[in-house]
C-alpha cells in the first residue's frame, strides 16, 4: 500500500511518525542516492556512511520537516552537500598533513645538517690540536682572535715571515688532513 503512496503522502505520514513511511522513503530512494554518491567519492563505506547520515536527519527532523522542492531534489541536495563537506575536510586533512609533512621533513634537514655542522666542526677542531706546538699557536692566534700577522709575531716574539710561513703549513696541512669541503665549510663560517 505505501508503494502506491506519492512523496507528498509519504512526508505527511512522516511527519506523524510513520516509521513505515520512513521505510518506504528509505526503499525508495536508498539505492539511487547510493550510487549518486559513490560515483562522487569512489568510496562505498563512505557513500554508505553519507546515506545513513542523509536519513538519520530526515527522521530526526520529520517533525518540524518542510519540503520545498521534490522529496528528491531534497534528498539529492542532502547528499551533494555531504559529499562537498567530505571533499572540504578531506582537502583541510590534506593539507595538514602536508603542512605536517613539510616541518617534519624541514626539521629533519635542520637536524642533519646541525649534527653535519657538529661533527666537521669537531673534526677541524681535533686536526688543529693535532698540529705542531708553534704552527698550532699561530693558527689560533689568527683564526680565533683575529691577529694580524704583526700582531702575532709580536706577541709570540717571532718573524712576520715565520708566522705567514707557519699559517701557510697550517692551512696546508689542514687542507689535507680533512679535505677541501669540510675546510672550505670551516673557513666561510668562521
Amino acid at each position: 500500500m505505501y508503494g502506491k503512496l506519492s512523496d507528498t503522502e509519504l512526508i505527511s505520514l512522516l511527519k506523524a511518525d510513520d516509521h513505515t513511511a520512513f521505510t518506504e522513503i528509505y526503499d525508495r530512494y536508498q539505492s539511487l542516492l547510493y550510487l549518486y554518491t559513490y560515483k562522487k567519492l569512489q568510496d562505498k563505506e563512505e557513500a554508505k556512511d553519507i546515506i545513513q547520515d542523509v536519513f538519520i536527519t530526515l527522521w530526526n527532523s520529520r517533525q518540524n520537516f518542510e519540503l520545498q522542492v521534490t522529496l528528491t531534489g531534497y534528498l539529492y541536495k542532502a547528499v551533494l552537500n555531504k559529499v562537498l563537506n567530505s571533499f572540504r575536510h578531506k582537502s583541510i586533512t590534506q593539507q595538514h598533513i602536508d603542512s605536517f609533512k613539510k616541518i617534519v621533513v624541514a626539521n629533519l634537514e635542520t637536524a642533519d645538517y646541525l649534527i653535519r655542522e657538529k661533527e666537521i666542526a669537531s673534526l677541524i677542531e681535533r686536526e688543529i690540536q693535532a698540529l705542531p706546538e708553534k704552527m698550532r699557536e699561530v693558527f689560533e692566534l689568527r683564526r680565533k682572535e683575529y691577529l694580524s700577522n704583526k700582531q702575532i709575531a709580536e706577541r709570540l716574539q717571532i718573524s712576520e715571515h715565520t708566522v705567514a710561513t707557519h699559517m701557510k703549513k697550517a692551512l696546508k696541512t689542514l687542507r689535507l688532513r680533512i679535505g677541501l669541503v669540510a675546510y672550505l665549510a670551516f673557513f666561510f663560517h668562521w
